[in-house]
C-alpha cells in the first residue's frame, strides 16, 4: 500500500449496504484513510465489509471509539486505526499494545500529553475551528515536532493551506464528504476537491 493522503473520510452514518459503493468512491479519488462511526448503524459490519474488500488499498478504521472493549472489536472486524473522540488513556494503550494506529482527540496542550504519553500515534485536534489555525500553531509549538497533527471539526478544501501552515499534516473530513441521503456523485466529486487541495498545500 501507498503512503496515503493524510485525509480521513469520516463516514459517520454510513450503513453495510451503502459502505462498498462509498468507499470505492473515496478510493478512486485518492482518499485511502477511512473512518467508521461506531455509532453509525451496525458499524462493526461496515468496518469488515470495507476491510475485505478494500484492505489491500486502504486503511479502515473506526471512530468514536470510547471504551478497551471496543478497540478489540473493531481489530475483529479487521480495523487497523482507531479514533477516539477524547484522550481515554486506557483506549490509546489497548490501541497501542493490539499494533493499531491510534489517533486520539484534544483540544489543548494537557490532553496533547496525555495522549502522547499513552502512545498516541498522531493528534486530532477538535473542534478544529474553534482552536482555529492559530491555536494549533501554538500549542504545536511545545508538541515533538514529528508527531503527525490532524485538523478535525471545520477544517475542508477552502482552509487547508492554513492549517497546513499551522503545522498539520492532514484533515478528518465528514459532512463534507458524506452524510446519510448524500447522492454517490457529490461523495465523488468533494472527495477529488479534498484531495487537489491537499495536494496543492503539500506542494507548497
Amino acid at each position: 500500500m501507498e503512503t496515503p493522503r493524510h485525509i480521513i473520510a469520516i463516514l459517520r452514518g454510513i450503513t453495510p449496504a451503502e459502505i462498498i459503493d462509498v468507499c470505492k468512491a473515496l478510493i478512486d479519488a485518492g482518499i485511502t484513510m477511512i473512518e467508521v462511526p461506531l455509532n453509525s448503524p451496525d458499524a462493526l459490519t461496515s468496518i469488515s465489509l470495507a476491510s475485505n474488500t478494500f484492505g489491500d488499498t486502504a486503511m479502515i478504521g473506526a471512530g468514536t471509539v470510547l471504551s478497551k472493549k471496543q478497540v478489540l472489536a473493531v481489530a475483529d472486524a479487521g480495523g487497523t486505526f482507531i479514533v477516539s473522540p477524547d484522550t481515554n488513556k486506557a483506549v490509546i494503550e489497548e490501541t497501542v499494545r493490539i499494533h493499531l494506529a491510534s489517533y486520539p482527540g484534544v483540544f489543548t496542550p494537557t490532553d496533547a500529553f496525555r495522549a502522547i504519553r499513552a502512545g498516541a500515534t498522531g493528534l486530532k485536534f477538535f473542534p478544529a475551528e474553534v482552536l482555529g489555525p492559530k491555536g494549533i500553531k501554538a500549542i504545536k509549538a511545545v508538541l515533538p515536532p514529528e508527531l503527525p497533527l490532524y485538523a478535525v471539526g471545520g477544517a475542508d478544501p477552502g482552509n487547508f493551506a492554513e492549517f497546513f501552515a499551522a503545522g498539520c499534516v492532514g484533515f478528518g473530513l465528514g459532512t463534507y464528504l458524506y452524510k446519510p441521503g448524500m447522492e454517490l456523485s457529490q461523495t465523488a466529486e468533494h472527495a477529488a476537491l479534498a484531495v487537489a487541495a491537499y495536494d496543492r498545500g503539500q506542494a507548497q
